[in-house]
């Protein structure tokens, strides 16, 4: 890997709160190859919100800052762009705008033929301008249903980047099938999990910080965005019926309004770092995973389940396909009241020996794992589309 060419590394928030398999990726990729990673805006428009006007202020200065060092062979540039994908002309402004940005960048760092490398959908227009020696798509998402896009415009964009792309990476069975009349090129690539990090939380090693405390076992826990696809209907519904439970929720509110909001014993606390997250969620007697059913949670593969049951900690979560290959250790709801019945099961019967088998379920998903097998694919894609370029002269 070393002998790979630069990498331009399309991604979200470098600094972001949350770790998504973009970060994972990114960090490992850092380790032995030179890397731009190179932050993106949103998909979606933004909102007349402090939050989006804040974000986008912040962005417009990185972006003019220019590429920031992140370690000796690693940069983070943040790119400029209009979020309004919806309107045409500025889908054409910005890809001039992204096109002068990234060919600034490649004259700046003297880049030869570098590896792209995309976690998002909406710079397929970059494709085939930088001549680029490979262009990888790691798509994690059914983009196209994430709240308060352009579902038609996100979708074409999807398409384009699948089509175009020289190596596809999905991460789970339903966006899997959704592409692959695209060709070999499309593979499968579920997620890892960070285990020795999350596995801190069994040990119970770490002190439980102040800010939680004083709150009462039993503690049914979250860590997560909790946006529009969170069911908070269905946390209330579980508050409500079990006043003597305790739900901790952490993480970044998106949705308003909010019917927990003055339940008193549901707890929002608000994003906690990724560093700290074991020691917060140590608290956790049962974890849960409660989506609305959607199209994009009908695609989707959540890190945290596998984080959960790295923690050794019990799961009980609503359906979704990718779910079914945990089904011997996750207890799998039908609807509300199930969910109830499921976590008061889980917390009567839960013991160590099932926490063992849930903590082994996932030992070997390790991101070092999943990392080896991707690099080991674009490894081989790389090669033969050298050779080819050799047979042909160019």
């Amino acid at each position: 890997m070393s002998d790979w060419p630069t990498i331009l590394y399309f991604g979200n928030d470098w600094s972001a709160g949350n770790r998504t398999s973009s970060h994972h990726i990114a960090t490992r990729l850092m380790r032995d190859n030179n890397v731009i990673y190179i932050e993106c805006p949103g998909l979606r428009a933004p909102q007349s919100t402090k939050r989006d006007f804040k974000k986008i202020f912040s962005n417009t200065f990185k972006s003019v800052r220019g590429p920031r060092s992140i370690d000796t062979k690693s940069y983070v540039y943040t790119l400029f762009q209009l979020p309004f994908h919806k309107n045409r002309f500025v889908r054409y402004l910005n890809k001039f705008i992204i096109l002068f940005s990234l060919r600034l960048l490649i004259w700046k760092f003297e880049v030869k033929k570098p590896i792209l490398w995309f976690v998002l959908p909406h710079l397929s227009s970059v494709l085939g301008k930088l001549k680029e020696s490979l262009s990888v798509y790691y798509c994690i998402d059914e983009y196209s249903s994430l709240p308060g896009v352009d579902k038609s415009a996100v979708q074409q964009m999807d398409d384009e980047m699948t089509q175009k792309a020289d190596v596809v990476f999905v991460s789970s069975e339903p966006l899997f099938k959704k592409k692959e009349h695209f060709g070999d090129k499309v593979v499968l690539s579920r997620h890892g999990v960070d285990f020795e990090h999350f596995n801190k939380a069994f040990h119970h090693s770490e002190k439980i910080p102040a800010k939680i405390a004083s709150i009462k076992k039993p503690i049914i826990g979250f860590f997560g965005l909790i946006e529009s696809w969170i069911d908070l209907d269905l946390i209330k519904f579980i508050a409500e019926s079990n006043p003597e439970w305790n739900i901790l929720m952490i993480g970044r509110i998106g949705v308003s309004p909010n019917p927990c909001e003055n339940i008193s014993n549901v707890h929002f606390i608000g994003s906690v770092s990724y560093e700290l997250l074991p020691k917060y969620a140590q608290i956790f007697n049962v974890a849960i995973i409660p989506c609305i059913e959607s199209d994009l949670i009908t695609n989707f593969n959540p890190l945290k389940l596998r984080e959960y049951l790295a923690m050794g900690c019990p799961v009980v979560s609503t359906y979704f396909p990718e779910i079914k290959e945990f089904s011997d250790v996750v207890e799998i709801a039908d609807d509300y009241n199930d969910f109830i019945s499921k976590i008061k099961l889980t917390l009567e019967t839960d013991s160590q020996q099932k926490a063992e088998q849930r903590i082994e379920k996932v030992r070997l998903f390790s991101w070092d794992n999943r990392f080896k097998i991707v690099t080991s694919i674009v490894e081989t894609a790389l090669r033969n589309k050298l050779n080819k370029y050799d047979r042909i002269g160019k």
